[in-house]
């Protein structure tokens, strides 16, 4: 396909999604099945063309969409969307999906209207180890992971609100409980450290083969590394009951604030780091 047929796909597939945004906000204000109904289909529809593009990109380069800040942001917006699908079809969790759905069409957003594909880096241009492979998707997981815990302390506000301002109304009643969205900020970290930890060590590893003399002190190491510390602190804060309640869920929404810096703007002053 000509890159200007690419860019009209992608911008009808933006179009889509924010539809589907519209009607799972008609149907979280009028509980209106029908509109429920149609933002689910064209999330489906959405998810689906992405996979296909991205299937397709992968048989016309020969390789994984990863080599570029780019790329990289594509592949986020497909794993946020992925992880809304999951949520609203395994799980029926209604307003979880429809935040991930959000953070999605963000990026999705600024990946089909960016002004230029974003140049890849020597990084980019070697990536051909299945060692820096594992780094960077592991890595994609985890920042996914964090953006679950970011969903469900959003949750956890919401609704903590509500309650204490006694409105309950229609609206509110997909809302999860204060201790399962407590516990899905919880689970959603506990399964992102593992798998940062993880990318973090093997994109070392990597470096330290295959560049010479790389910087430790670059500043998309050096704050991969303090994302780390974060989540790992704020586990332990969980942990020891120190914090809790909605101390707890603006704990979640700064460190993921963090994460979105770490993750979109690092990268312009890092040395040799594509975006992750």
């Amino acid at each position: 396909m000509t890159d200007l047929t690419m860019t009209r796909l992608h911008e009808i597939m933006v179009i889509l999604q924010a539809i589907s945004l519209v009607f799972y906000f008609i149907d979280y204000l009028q509980k209106d099945q029908r509109a429920h109904r149609l933002a689910v289909w064209l999330l489906f529809a959405v998810g689906t063309l992405q996979t296909m593009f991205l299937v397709m990109y992968m048989v016309e380069m020969k390789r994984f969409p990863i080599l570029s800040l780019f790329e990289g942001i594509y592949f986020y917006a497909w794993l946020i969307i992925m992880l809304s699908l999951v949520l609203q079809l395994g799980f029926r969790l209604d307003l979880p999906a429809f935040f991930m759905n959000l953070i999605g069409f963000i990026f999705m957003t600024i990946h089909t209207f960016a002004p230029n594909p974003m140049s890849q880096s020597l990084v980019g241009d070697n990536l051909k180890s299945e060692l820096l492979f594992i780094h960077i998707m592991f890595g994609l997981l985890a920042y996914t992971a964090f953006a679950l815990s970011f969903v469900f302390s959003t949750l956890y506000l919401i609704l903590y609100k509500v309650l204490k301002q006694k409105k309950w109304t229609k609206q509110f009643t997909r809302l999860p409980s204060l201790q399962q969205a407590a516990n899905g900020m919880s689970l959603s970290i506990l399964t992102g450290i593992p798998l940062l930890f993880v990318s973090l060590v093997l994109g070392l590893e990597w470096a330290y083969i295959s560049l010479e003399g790389f910087p430790l002190y670059d500043i998309k190491i050096v704050n991969s590394f303090i994302v780390l510390v974060i989540y790992i602190l704020v586990l332990l804060i969980r942990k020891s009951a120190k914090i809790i309640g909605t101390n707890y869920a603006w704990i979640h929404i700064y460190a993921f604030l963090f994460v979105l810096i770490n993750f979109l703007l690092g990268s312009r002053l890092s040395q040799f780091h594509i975006w992750y």
